[in-house]
This record gives structure tokens, sequence and C-alpha cells, in this order.
């Protein structure tokens, strides 16, 4: 009897350690499912954020409306109003789209995004062609003329680090400059401010399209790389008495990086958008002079060639064809386009350099 009472004492001791452990086995199941659909949640969230995030901005409307001075009962057009007010627009637009800036943020789902910070790194360049030009150019009469103090500063802050996110953020310095170049444009629309200029010239003008050429033609060749080509090495442009730093080959092998293709075709489409709204506004103030030197038609044209690369891009990535095989090659017609732009600035540079 105490051996059966012994042993019946043990089964039952038995079963509850084995309801015990289905107990501990359904609650760690049940706990992994938990974690596991929180994760699922997360990642999703994050992909539907950055998705979101991700979309570009769209057009903003580059007017007039507020770039009048009225006089007694006429009203006469500030001349440079909007073209400061446009760069401040795009600036703005580069800080306030959806997510904000995202080309310094280190966390998710912003640090697994690469197109929107090389997209924010084209506009940004741009602003900075802008920012200079309006400091050394378009603000100053003669190569001795003093500076404008508002446009002094606002060039150092917008060629801030673009990816600094530590105290002071890029967003901060960014900011800073934005509001100097709305205090240069409120001194224009000021009547006793004499010496706040814009001088809407065919030289000034040309100067900024200087450099917007030399960005165009080589995000061109950038993209143009993106099948791999061999080039002729023309760096000294066949002059038999210019040098270099370092000697280099007759024919040089270019191809870009695959994991850097579709960032070099978003900074492109960053740069072509701001390009789009500064020409706008270039077109406007410089209006006079264009209109002087027969070039409307030109920057209207290339204006329309850069719209053409903010169609939509239908595919869920950047296909990387070759230039004649099944798939498209959307590096390839980005360049096609900016190459184009490119050429009509060199037309147009030409014809604001007659007299």
């Amino acid at each position: 009897m105490w051996k059966f009472g012994r042993s019946k004492n043990n089964a039952f001791v038995a079963e509850q350690e084995s309801a015990e452990e289905l107990i501990n086995e359904d609650t760690e199941n049940s706990l992994l499912k938990r974690i596991t659909f929180v994760l699922f949640l997360l990642i999703f969230s994050f992909y539907i954020l950055g998705v979101y995030w991700s979309a570009e901005p769209e057009f903003f409307e580059v007017n007039t409306r507020d770039a009048y001075l009225s006089q007694g009962q006429d009203k006469k057009l500030i001349v440079g109003y909007t073209t400061l007010l446009t760069t401040e627009k795009v600036a703005s637009t580069l800080l306030n789209k959806n997510g904000g800036y995202l080309s310094n943020d280190i966390l998710p789902p912003s640090v697994f995004l690469d197109n929107i910070p090389a997209w924010e790194f084209g506009v940004i360049v741009q602003i900075r062609d802008m920012a200079s030009s309006l400091r050394n150019d378009m603000s100053r009469s003669q190569s001795q003329s003093v500076e404008d103090d508002h446009l002094k500063k606002a060039e150092p802050l917008f060629n801030y680090s673009h990816s600094r996110w530590l105290i002071p953020a890029s967003e901060g310095k960014f900011q800073e400059a934005i509001n100097k170049l709305a205090g240069f444009r409120a001194n224009l629309a000021a009547s006793g401010e004499p010496n706040v200029q814009f001088y809407a010239r065919a030289d000034n003008l040309n100067a900024w399209l200087d450099r917007v050429n030399k960005r165009l033609g080589s995000l061109s060749q950038r993209l143009s790389a993106s099948v791999g080509q061999e080039r002729i090495n023309t760096d000294l442009s066949g002059d038999s008495a210019a040098n270099q730093s370092t000697r280099s080959s007759n024919n040089i092998a270019v191809k870009t990086p695959w994991f850097e293709i579709d960032d070099n075709f978003y900074e492109a489409r960053g740069a072509c958008w701001a390009l789009i709204h500064l020409l706008k506004a270039v077109q406007i103030d410089f209006g006079p002079v264009l209109e002087k030197k027969n070039a409307k038609a030109s920057l209207a044209q290339i204006i329309r060639e850069l719209e053409a690369t903010q169609e939509t891009v239908w595919s869920p990535m950047i296909l990387n064809g070759s230039g004649f095989g099944g798939l498209a090659n959307h590096s390839l017609v980005m360049a096609n386009y900016t190459s184009r732009a490119n050429a009509g600035l060199i037309d147009l540079r030409e014809l604001l350099t007659r007299g």
C-alpha cells in the first residue's frame, strides 16, 4: 500500500510538472507571437512612413504678386524680389516637406532612406550657387563695391555641412540663411535703402548661368556613366602647351558603381526641380535683358526640358538596362534631358554675351 501510494503521488507530481511546462511553453509562444507582431507592425509602419517621406514636393507657383512697390497710384516691380523670394521658398520647401529635412537623420526610417537625401543634396547645391551669385554678382555694381551684410552671412550658412545632426544641426543653419535672405529682400522693398540693390544685368545673369552650366554638365556625365563607357581624355582640350598635376591615360573607363546609380538619378531630379523655380524667377527679374538679347524663347525651352525630368517614375526602382537593351535605363533618360537643357544654356549664354 505504501509503495502504491508513493507511486500515485509521484504520478500526480509528474502530471503537475508536465502541466506547468505546457503552460510555460504556451506563455513563451504567446510572448513570441506578440513580439513578432509588434516587430512586423513596426517594420510596416516604418515602410509606410518611409514611402510618405520619400515623396518629392510638388511645384510651387513663381509669381510677382508681392513684388511690387507702390509709388503713388502706380506700382513698380521690385527688381530682384522674385528671385530672392523664390530662393527662400525653395530652401524652405527643403526643410518643411514631408518628413522635414532627412539628410542628417540617424534614426529609422530616415537612416534607411537614400533617394530623398540625394534629392535634397541636389537642391541644396543649387541654392548654394544662387546664394554665391547673389552675394558676389547680382547685389554688387562692380568688383570694388561693398558686399551686402545679409548676403555675406547667408552664403556661408548655406554652405554649412548638409548632414550634421549634432547641435548646431544643418536645419538650424539653413533656416538662419533663409532669414538673412528675407532680410535682404525686405531691404530691397524699403524705399529708404538706396544702397541695397539687385542689378539685373546680362553679365550678372551669365555668371550664375556659368555655374548652372557646369553643374548640369557634371550631372549629365555621371548619369551617362551608369552603363559604363570608355571616353577619350579631353581634359587638356588638345592644347600642346597645357599641363596637369598628374599624368592620365588617353582613354578613360568610366562606370558608376551600382549602389550610386539611384543616388545620382535623384540628385539630378532635385537639382532640376530647384532650377525650374529659379529660372522662372530669373525670367521675371531679368525680363528686359532677355528681351533685348532675344533670349526669352531660349530660356523658356530650357525650362521645358528641365520640367521633363520631373515626370513620374512608375517603376518601383531605378532601372539600369543597357543603352539599347530590353530594360529601360532611367539614368540615360535623365541624362538626355539634362544634356539638352545644358546645350540650351550654352546657346543662352552666347546670346547674353552679344552686344
